[in-house]
């Protein structure tokens, strides 16, 4: 797949997840955390409001997420749109007024990402809710001080990577990334792999 096209369409991803769920989702119902959703991600409480593949659904509409605006879908689904304010300084960085286009295919890997993740996640750690945080439109959990997850994509990396992050930083072969230990999703080729990293990493972060 093109790169550029997954690095736009996890961005316009990302300002939807921000300004049109999480935000109202926040001001509506006191939270901002997301889950995945069967195709994409959704809200856990009121509005509820679903992303799967490059399409928005709510208030009986489905509206793809097409040369629009944050702004243009807030309207056609009764939101207001906006990030949560106060609880975080990073962001999508994207305002209601930014241009939204969501590659049908690059929207498909990412929601696939987010699949794989929230089911080895619920595996590994039985009773963990994974959660889609929408500062850094990363899934993961955080179970004894280690953050473990997949995110689509970042600062960090232009591809989506898997991720353990020990509050306490560690040491050796195993960490090789500032936060800890990322292996790109690509070399993880399917869910199994997904979970001997995750697996390894717990194992690391004990010793």
């Amino acid at each position: 797949m093109d790169s550029s096209s997954l690095v736009s369409t996890r961005r316009a991803l990302h300002a939807v997840a921000e300004l049109l769920l999480a935000g109202p989702q926040y001001r509506a119902s006191g939270t901002i955390r997301l889950r995945a959703h069967p195709g994409g991600f959704a809200t856990r409480l009121e509005p509820r409001l679903q992303v799967v593949g490059a399409e928005l659904m709510g208030a009986g509409r489905r509206l793809p997420l097409r040369a629009t605006t944050c702004a243009e879908l807030a309207a056609a689904v009764g939101v207001e749109p906006g990030a949560p304010a106060g609880l975080y300084g990073d962001g999508s960085g994207a305002s209601p007024q930014d241009a939204v286009d969501a590659d049908p295919v690059a929207a498909e890997l990412i929601a696939g990402c987010f699949a794989a993740a929230d089911a080895v996640l619920r595996e590994l750690f039985p009773g963990a809710d994974p959660v889609i945080w929408p500062e850094h439109f990363d899934i993961g959990v955080t179970v004894d001080g280690v953050n473990y997850g997949v995110s689509p994509g970042d600062a960090y990396s232009s591809a989506p990577y898997a991720y353990v992050g020990p509050h306490t930083p560690r040491t050796g072969p195993f960490w090789n990334a500032p936060f800890g230990a990322a292996r790109p999703m690509s070399e993880l080729a399917d869910r199994p792999a997904l979970r001997e990293f995750l697996a390894e990493g717990c194992r690391q972060a004990a010793l």
